[in-house]
């Protein structure tokens, strides 16, 4: 992914909270010489030797899995809050551009199965069930259902190698207008862009 010098994220607790509030991703492979995408949720965690890792599951009739080399290496793309900065927010004349962050993941996949499956659902479920009134839990289902709902299911985890983080936030606008694009967004009628006016006074107030 490009970065400029002035987006480079390196805040590693901020990433880390950035993936696991937007972990709705999306999986990128070759499948048949060709790069294929698959938009699925992903649960950070770390394995028995400590190493940060991914987990999550495609469809058993997804033909990416199918592809997947032990080992290979993969890339999961993650967005967060984006918006259209224009021009016109300016005090000179410049050229609009758009605001975003997102995080790219490199790594090494393998496919899991029975007990690794299984925690990563169980996981998966707890944290989406967090907070919800008559919250669902997989311990809770039948040991049928529950078997019969993993036959359609594959595992993934990948081990993670490289991170890339860009910001992409105004940091090259002066305080005057850097605050007027944060008014702009605030006042703007879509939530993502009040999401990223929040990102850029985080970082600037």
């Amino acid at each position: 992914m490009y970065i400029h010098r002035l987006n480079q994220w390196e805040n590693e607790p901020e990433v880390i909270d950035f993936i696991q509030k937007n972990a709705f991703a999306t999986l990128v492979s070759q499948v048949d010489g060709k790069p294929w995408a698959t938009h699925l949720p992903f649960v950070l965690d770390k394995n028995h030797s400590g190493e940060a890792v991914l987990h999550g599951h495609l469809a058993k009739a997804n033909r990416q899995w199918k592809s997947i080399r032990e080992n290979e290496e993969v890339l999961v793309t993650f967005q967060g809050p984006h918006a259209y900065i224009s021009s016109s927010w300016y005090n000179h004349e410049n050229v609009p551009t758009w605001n975003y962050l997102a995080v790219h993941v490199y790594g090494k996949i393998r496919i899991i199965e029975g007990e690794e499956l299984m925690h990563h659902l169980k996981s998966l479920v707890d944290i989406y069930e967090e907070g919800r009134p008559n919250r669902v839990h997989v311990e809770t289902m039948s040991e049928t259902y529950v078997e019969g709902q993993i036959r359609a299911l594959v595992g993934i985890e990948i081990t993670i190698k490289e991170v890339q983080a860009s910001a992409k936030l105004s940091q090259n606008r002066d305080d005057y207008n850097y605050q007027n694009i944060i008014h702009k967004l605030e006042e703007s009628e879509f939530p993502m862009d009040k999401e990223l006016a929040d990102e850029m006074r985080k970082r600037r107030s």
